[in-house]
């Protein structure tokens, strides 16, 4: 007699950049990525036509909490964006809160608020104010999406974010002047922007900095996690 073996739908990994769903993906888990909300929102919701068991926002923010470097992880147990507040589900938060506690990382982490909004903040002072109005610890672009489309199909939402430019650092122009709206980065763009304004090279040298220890939280994250990642 022949046994079927029952695969479970995959969570859903929601980011906004090509190399944020590189991370992500792996066992049990599908990534969908784009830097433009409409895009990103099709993209999710072939996923989630498709089957799926949870949604999680994963990727960088911009940090929000002056106290906060790069690389810090914030674990969401909430998302505040243009539609209000939406909690994430407990019980997955609490597995990855257990998973990090004991296996600690090599970055620090907090649970607390993520942000989101519909266009980059680049100034110290939208930032300040972020926080102060919401209390968040971070922010995003992609988190009030997949919370919002993970609300309204009845599945268990969670959000992983690691900070990439510190409350105290302004984005310089060139830092999304390459950004594409799918997901993907483009060169020239950049190059044409600091050719414009060469004082923005400074700024660029410690951002890339600041993305090395993002990159190495996210991709430590998603090691550690394993499992407890793709298990809502």
């Amino acid at each position: 007699m022949t046994m079927e073996r029952h695969v479970a739908p995959p969570v859903i990994a929601v980011t906004g950049m090509a190399f944020e769903a590189r991370i992500a993906h792996g066992a049990g888990v599908q990534a969908v990525y784009a830097a433009r909300s409409d895009l990103l929102e099709r993209a999710l919701a072939a996923a989630l036509a498709a089957g799926a068991s949870g949604v999680i926002s994963f990727g960088t923010a911009g940090g929000l909490a002056a106290e906060l470097g790069a690389g810090t992880l914030i674990v969401a147990d909430a998302i505040d964006g243009p539609g209000g507040r939406i909690p994430t589900d407990s019980a997955w938060r609490e597995r990855i809160v257990s998973k990090l506690t004991a296996e600690p990382l090599g970055a620090p982490w907090q649970c607390g608020v993520l942000a989101a909004v519909t266009a980059p903040l680049t100034s110290t002072e939208q930032k300040a104010a972020l926080n102060r109005t919401r209390g968040a610890l971070a922010v995003d672009m992609e988190s009030h999406v997949a919370a919002a489309m993970a609300q309204a199909h009845g599945l268990p939402f969670m959000a992983c974010r690691a900070i990439v430019d510190p409350a105290w650092r302004a984005l310089p122009e060139a830092a999304i002047a390459g950004l594409r709206d799918d997901g993907t980065t483009a060169i020239v763009p950049i190059l044409a922007s600091l050719l414009r304004a060469p004082s923005q090279l400074g700024a660029m040298i410690r951002l890339a900095g600041d993305a090395r220890a993002a990159r190495a939280t996210l991709t430590q994250v998603r090691r550690t996690l394993g499992p407890a990642f793709a298990r809502p």
